[in-house]
């Protein structure tokens, strides 16, 4: 009689088993949904204040697209600064970093070992693992920008990007609002419902990724815009009765 052993040792004992996680850090989110909404809200809520204030179709139609195009420009100067600035930034704090580890590399190794430390690591071992890390500059340089910085050096945003996306988005979101007048409606009801209707829309794609009840965050969304599209429609209304 043969008898069989099963081997239950593992093939790989460095296996690690593998999972994904949604994007947390909002990199492309973040300037993507705030654009949109940003976009859909403010040019909604432009559109029924001179609603409110009785103006023509072709007033509202001009004002639309203006909005669009002032809201989407202003956007993108306002997101390329801002991401600009912060790059530039960064840079200027990893060429102090690379000056440092240039200068005083035994210095940055102790500091290096001591952020390893504080973490519960051995202090032999946190010294032997920040030795071993800094034997490549461009590694060191790396490892001390996560720690201290809390940045990736080769993984810094795009100004041009961020500018070229918040411009697609807002323009986006804006034009919703205006589409129902191109496409020949002369009332203001059929670009609220389909502007209402995209903030839904909006609310429950965001709750793909962000792991939110659609309907909760669709009617979230729907709630805030609407109540901006009120209030504005009542301020001009308020102010077109006053000029009369």
């Amino acid at each position: 009689m043969t008898t069989v052993v099963e081997d239950t040792a593992p093939a790989n004992p460095y296996h690690v088993p593998h999972h994904t996680h949604r994007d947390v850090s909002g990199g492309w989110l973040r300037p993507a949904v705030f654009g949109a909404m940003d976009g859909l809200v403010s040019n909604l809520a432009l559109m029924t204040g001179m609603a409110g204030g009785s103006v023509g179709t072709r007033t509202l139609v001009v004002t639309g697209l203006a909005g669009l195009a002032a809201g989407a420009f202003s956007m993108a100067a306002g997101e390329y600064t801002s991401v600009a600035s912060q790059r530039e930034l960064v840079e200027a704090e990893l060429a102090v970093e690379r000056i440092e580890l240039d200068r005083h590399p035994e210095d940055e190794l102790r500091e290096l070992a001591a952020l390893y430390v504080a973490r519960g690591v051995e202090p032999e071992l946190a010294h032997e693992v920040a030795r071993q890390l800094s034997a490549d500059p461009e590694q060191a340089l790396e490892i001390h920008a996560r720690e201290e910085l809390g940045v990736d050096p080769d993984d810094l945003p795009s100004p041009l990007v961020a500018a070229v996306s918040s411009f697609g988005s807002f323009a986006l979101g804006a034009l919703l609002p205006v589409l129902p007048f191109l496409l020949g409606a002369r009332a203001l009801w059929p670009a609220l419902l389909l502007a209402l209707a995209g903030l839904f829309g909006c609310g429950a794609a965001v709750a793909r990724v962000t792991a939110r009840s659609w309907w909760f965050s669709g009617l979230r969304q729907l709630a805030l815009g609407g109540a901006a599209a009120a209030v504005t429609f009542g301020i001009g209304a308020a102010i077109g009765t006053a000029v009369n």
